[in-house]
């Protein structure tokens, strides 16, 4: 009988523990040792909840400090818990994640269970991967080979051996990167190469530790003897064999808390399942279940989008029902937006984050979020171009990609011969044998790569768009100068992560980006329900992410010239915006209408020739649509040129750091006369008008501006 958490008055109702706790918080703390489970959905105060529980329990002295082990999944994760049990006064409990508890045991016990001299740890799997894939005769391209590793990866995780592995990723319709006999046979020889080498692998560590208990029984009754209670976080995340060196902890105890939303299960590809969660109680039939639905992170707004979201998802089990309810004072409405193409939504998102900062939100609490992380690009490029700091996390920086190191060297050979035709023709054909398909691949590494090249492409249709004439030297010359500014110093900035890499954190203003379909969803996870639900609960951890300020937008094609290819909303925001909002018109509406477009803020940009709706980035940026004349002034344009040259070499950086070829076309045209009327060019911010303002206005007025 699951027993609900009864809150008995007592001499311990009045604990400094239990003070500030909800009453929800209060019975996950002074439940009984025993098992316990505690539903905690996003931004309930579930950290806090575990670590008065660990103090609850060592001030009462149901449990000596070292005696506690509590595991977690990410050392940022196992650090704070640490920090917090020594404010509350704790000291000794151990916090740890999985892998490096696993180390520190095995590492004590390796001379009574092996005996001799203890085999290293590897720091990854690629170098003996790829050997064992060169021996087969199997492909060894980069992204084959990450795509096995994380195979092999999950295949350890989920218990599977090399000589079933065949059977089961048949079974479980795997997606994998070769026929399952060939991913079996560099299974095995990847550990038949690493223990010749006498080396282990992360996933060694957990399966030597059970083994070690298991077989073992004075090393078991010896651990046993030290730890007694054991706390696990982010339960819905274990995997089998996680799950199995916990009952190796444990044996035939059941002293154990386990905390966890089912709703944040986002890394099933990994091996990971929240049936341990949601099975819990069946295990231990006596188990203390308690709910943590009281929202302490996000505005209500945002939580009831939240609520949505989730609420849609199918099959649902009981576990995993749990209904947030904000906490925090109303703030403003989710907002959501629509827009022709990949370059207008940056845009608009990177101008939108420059009113936030300027309203006096800290860049740090600002972050964009997106599916996968070839989508960085265009948004490092949009908040470069408005000078606002920013940091990758969860993924290389676009340029020190493998697949975009080998195409920018595959284009630079090229550019020596100068290939005749469109540049973004002669891209697409030179990136062809390098993954460049016509259909994206299905997922995985290989999908990532795809993406990443034709993040290249239309990079080239932009410059195609912008620079008359370009070729291939002139594209490699703007690649290589991209790559060399896009590399700003560790400063506070705006966070760009994916969704996955976004779990466990949050900010006060959260950006969902690229929310089409064939993204999120992603586009192999068409056809299976359970894929879907993931990717459904993908947007549901981002929403969660938010405290206040929540925006959702997608685009309608990836760029300005794609012509026909257009996509599709995400399946995800039906029944969060109907199909009536003017998001989902924008783009088509508000030069008809003289609507307001983008997040329902800003007014549309118009000609300032004609008035008329400025649709593309050029467009935007020089401030007149294409069909209207250009009023340049050519000498305004040369002398522009020729100072930013100079600038550029004095200042060591590459010239469209200064001004891009738009921002000087545009500065050509309209002529500013003073500061007023050059800040509201595109490109041109606070930080660039105080470092070139007098500058350019002198340029404007026919002067000649020396450079420092």
């Amino acid at each position: 009988m699951v027993r609900q958490g009864s809150d008995s008055e007592g001499s311990e109702s009045g604990h400094p523990l239990l003070a500030g706790l909800d009453p929800e918080q209060q019975l996950a703390v002074r439940a009984p040792r025993g098992p316990v489970c505690v539903l905690a959905g996003a931004g309930t105060g579930k950290t806090r909840t575990i670590v008065h529980r660990i103090g609850y329990l060592v001030q009462m002295g149901h449990v000596a400090p070292g005696q506690v082990l509590a595991v977690t999944f990410t050392n940022r994760a196992a650090g704070e818990m640490r920090t917090r049990l020594r404010a509350l006064g704790v000291h000794g409990a151990q916090a740890r994640t999985f892998h490096a508890a696993a180390l520190r045991q095995l590492r004590y016990f390796w001379p009574r269970v092996v005996g001799d001299e203890q085999w290293d740890v590897l720091d990854g799997k690629l170098k003996l991967v790829g050997q064992a894939a060169h021996r087969l005769g199997a492909p060894t391209e980069a992204e084959t080979l990450r795509d096995l590793a994380s195979e092999i990866e999950w295949a350890k995780a989920s218990l599977i051996t090399p000589e079933s592995y065949p059977e089961v990723a048949a079974k479980v319709h795997r997606d994998t990167p070769l026929p399952v006999e060939q991913v079996a046979a560099v299974y095995q020889g990847y550990e038949v190469l690493k223990n010749r080498a006498r080396m282990l692998d992360f996933d060694d560590l957990l399966l030597h530790t059970a083994a070690a208990l298991e077989e073992h029984p004075a090393v078991a009754e010896e651990f046993r003897d030290r730890y007694r209670c054991f706390v696990v976080d982010e339960f819905q995340d274990v995997t089998p064999l996680q799950h199995r060196v916990l009952d190796a902890w444990l044996g035939a105890r059941d002293d154990l808390t386990v905390v966890g939303d089912a709703n944040q299960t986002i890394y099933s590809f990994a091996g990971a399942s929240p049936r341990p969660l949601l099975e819990f109680t069946r295990r231990f039939p006596e188990a203390t279940v308690v709910r943590l639905e009281r929202d302490y992170r996000s505005t209500p707004q945002v939580v009831s989008l939240a609520n949505q979201v989730i609420g849609a998802a199918r099959g649902r089990p009981a576990g995993s029902r749990l209904k947030l309810v904000g906490q925090r004072p109303d703030g403003p409405m989710p907002r959501f937006a629509e827009y022709d193409d990949e370059a207008l939504e940056a845009t608009a998102v990177a101008r939108r984050i420059k009113e936030l900062v300027e309203g006096g939100l800290p860049l740090s609490q600002i972050a964009v979020l997106y599916r996968v992380n070839a989508q960085s690009e265009a948004y490092e490029a949009a908040l470069a171009e408005h000078d606002v700091p920013y940091l990758v996390r969860g993924g290389e920086r676009f340029f020190a990609r493998q697949e975009v190191r080998q195409a920018m060297a595959a284009l630079r050979t090229a550019s020596a011969a100068e290939l005749a035709g469109d540049l973004p023709g002669a891209v697409r054909k030179i990136l062809g044998p390098l993954g460049l398909t016509a259909d994206p691949p299905q997922g995985g590494a290989a999908r990532e790569r795809w993406e990443s090249l034709l993040a290249l492409v239309e990079l080239a249709e932009e410059l195609a768009a912008e620079v008359e004439g370009a070729g291939l030297s002139r594209f490699v010359a703007e690649l290589d100068a991209r790559a060399e500014a896009q590399h700003p110093p560790t400063v506070e900035g705006v966070t760009l992560a994916s969704l996955h890499a976004a779990k466990g954190l949050e900010w006060d203003a959260v950006f969902l980006v690229g929310l089409v379909e064939g993204t999120l969803p992603i586009q192999y996870a068409d056809g299976d329900d359970a894929k879907i639900e993931e990717e459904r609960r993908l947007l549901y951890v981002g929403a969660t992410r938010a405290r206040e300020h929540l925006w959702l937008s997608w685009a309608l094609a990836r760029s300005s010239s794609s012509g026909g290819r257009r996509r599709r909303r995400s399946r995800f925001l039906y029944g969060l915006i109907p199909d009536e909002h003017p998001a989902a018109r924008v783009a088509r509406s508000r030069g008809r209408e003289g609507g307001r477009g983008g997040f329902g803020q800003t007014p549309p940009e118009r000609c300032r020739v004609c008035d008329g709706p400025l649709i593309g980035t050029m467009a935007i940026k020089v401030g007149r649509c294409g069909r209207c004349p250009s009023d340049v002034d050519e000498e305004l344009l040369e002398r522009l040129r020729t100072w930013r040259a100079q600038r550029s070499k004095a200042l060591k950086v590459p010239a469209f750091v200064i001004f891009t070829d738009a921002t000087l076309l545009a500065i050509a045209e309209q002529r500013p006369v003073d500061t007023a009327a050059l800040v509201s060019i595109s490109g041109i911010g606070g930080s660039k008008l105080d470092r070139f303002g007098s500058e350019v206005l002198s340029l404007v007025q026919g002067r000649t501006s020396s450079v420092e």
